[in-house]
Parts: structure tokens; sequence; C-alpha cells
């Protein structure tokens, strides 16, 4: 079998979840024994497109008229395009229907949640949706306590100190205004903010609460696979204070690695993500700092040997093998 994973439009999305999903595919898809191509010769069984850009939808087309299945992968939603990016909530409705223009250009459908193929199935897509985690590779997101050593030593901070990180986007629905509110109540713990967005994406309000963030946050930028690795081990837990999600890459990173885990509770974990069980949950940000502060205490029960089982039950091994099966659908 030999899969065409579509590369024309992923240089854009390098820097998000997107794109990383693009590169679980590649993984998963190589540990089955299919054979990955990013060209459009030879011919392939299988052309994979994982964004809605104007050039996924002539690839799509082009994929038909050769007579290539088109597997697009669900990665968005209405939801979580507003609060995003400058526009992006006077955007959403026409965003919906773009989406359902590319999606049901595709033979299959494949979205990583329960929950986003409750929201896409009730867009009336005419292709079958089909739910299959994004996947993370827990060979390489692992305990150790060596990274936890460098991370803390690249950036001076002391053993016996304190550190929260989240990872994503500059934007509202990823809460990085509650990462910040956080922060301003435990002034004498680390608060890191790792990722990166284009300025002119970012709106003002956002740009503004980052400029007066507090003393004790930092936003180091877009960090290698290892380096992020690096960052999980060495952190005392991963907030993730996202309002809107269709999985959460960082999320299934955090816990292969270990790293206690505190998240927003929305409607995207529930089913396979249990609050004291493999990650912490809390409803409003008020919560979220009750939460914290019990989590950096000690005081809430240890997750970080069922969360490392939840990661392992969506290796991209395991991914890869439950691909390969949707392909005969």
């Amino acid at each position: 079998m030999r899969v065409h994973i579509y590369t024309g439009s992923l240089r854009l999305v390098n820097k998000s979840g997107v794109g990383q999903a693009a590169n679980h595919q590649r993984a998963a898809l190589q540990s089955a024994g299919v054979q990955v191509v990013s060209c459009w010769k030879p011919r392939a069984d299988a052309v994979h497109i994982n964004t809605v850009l104007p050039c996924s939808v002539l690839a799509a087309l082009r994929a038909r008229a050769r007579g290539e299945k088109v597997v697009w992968y669900g990665h968005s939603t209405e939801l979580d395009f507003r609060h995003s990016f400058v526009g992006s909530d006077v955007l959403a409705p026409l965003f919906r229907r773009w989406l359902c223009f590319c999606y049901n250009l595709a033979d299959l459908v494949v979205t990583p949640t329960p929950y986003s193929a409750e929201i896409l199935r009730g867009y009336g897509l005419h292709p079958p949706v089909k739910v299959l985690s994004n996947g993370v590779d827990t060979q390489f997101f692992a305990p150790s306590p060596a990274r936890r050593m460098v991370f803390r030593q690249r950036y001076g901070i002391a053993d016996a100190d304190k550190v929260v990180i989240s990872v994503g986007h500059f934007m509202q629905r990823k809460g990085i205004l509650d990462f910040l509110a956080l922060a301003r109540k435990f002034p004498q713990v680390h608060f890191l903010w790792f990722g990166y967005t284009d300025s002119l994406l970012v709106p003002r309000h956002i740009r503004r609460a980052m400029q007066n963030a507090p003393a004790n946050v930092r936003f180091p930028g877009f960090l290698t696979q290892a380096q992020l690795r690096d960052a999980y081990c060495g952190a005392d837990a991963f907030l993730f204070c996202s309002h809107e999600e269709t999985e959460g890459i960082v999320v299934l990173e955090a816990l292969a690695c270990g790293t206690p885990t505190l998240v927003r509770d929305i409607p995207v974990y529930r089913g396979w993500l249990q609050d004291g069980v493999n990650v912490h949950k809390a409803a409003d940000t008020a919560a979220l700092g009750s939460k914290l502060a019990a989590l950096l205490q000690n005081r809430l029960p240890d997750t970080a040997e069922t969360g490392r089982k939840t990661a392992l039950q969506r290796d991209l091994t395991v991914i890869g093998s439950e691909l390969v099966k949707l392909y005969a659908l």
C-alpha cells in the first residue's frame, strides 16, 4: 500500500498541531509497513489532506480525478476557529460552510475524538466520519529525570522551584488569558508558555495582555520536539486552559512524559480523560487555580502512571494499524 500525505500547504502550519498531526500520520503508517510518499508520482492508494486551504481543494480534486481515495483529516470545526485569530469570530459562519465544502470532497473524513465527530456529523457531511486519535510517539515522549535537569538548567530554574508550562498559539481559545490570570495568583511559581503565532494574526487584546504579563511569566517561543520533551519532563504541572479542542496533541505528549496535567473540563475530554485518574480537571479559571494550588502542593492523586497508560493506548504504532483498517471502508 502506498499513501500520499499532501504537503503542499503543510509548510504554513508546521508550527501547529495540524502540522504535527501530519508528521504523526507518516510515522504511524510507516510503523504499519505502509509506503508513504509526498509527491504525485507514482500513483497512491490514498491521499491524506490535513488543511482546508484552496490548494488542498485542488489536491482533492486531482486525487479524485486520478482515482485515488481522499482521506481528509477533520482537525477543524467552526467552534475551534472562533476566538483564535484576528477576525475569526466574524468569519466563523463562513468558515463552517467552507469546511463542509472541503470535507464533502473526501471519501472518508477522519477526526480525532467522538466529540469532534459528533460536531462534524452535525454538519450533514456526505462522506463517513470516523474517529481516530492523532496519536503520540510514546518512545520519544517519555519520563526522564535527566531531561528535567536539562530543561531547568536551560531556563535557569532551581530544582526546588515550581514550574508550570503550557503549549499553544497565542489565542483566547487556547486559554492564554486564563494562564496569565493564574500566573498572577502564584507569583513564586515559574510560568512558561511555549509556542509561536505571527503577531499580525494575534488580536490586539491578547498582545496587550502578553505585554503586561506578570514577571513570573516567560514566552520562550517555538520549541523543537526534543526541547518540548525536556519541558514536559522538567515541569511540575502542564496547565492546559483551552476552551475548545478537537483532541489536543500537547495533552497526549504531556501524559506520555508523565507530567501532572490539569485541563479545563470541556466536552472533548469526556470518556477518555477522567478527573483524578489520568488528569485533573476544573470547570473554570477559579477552579483551575484551586486545583493548581493543590497539585503543586502534592495534595491531589498522582496521575502519572495512568496518564502514561492513556498515551500508550494512542501510541503511533496503534494508530498506524487502525488507520490501515479505515482504508478498507
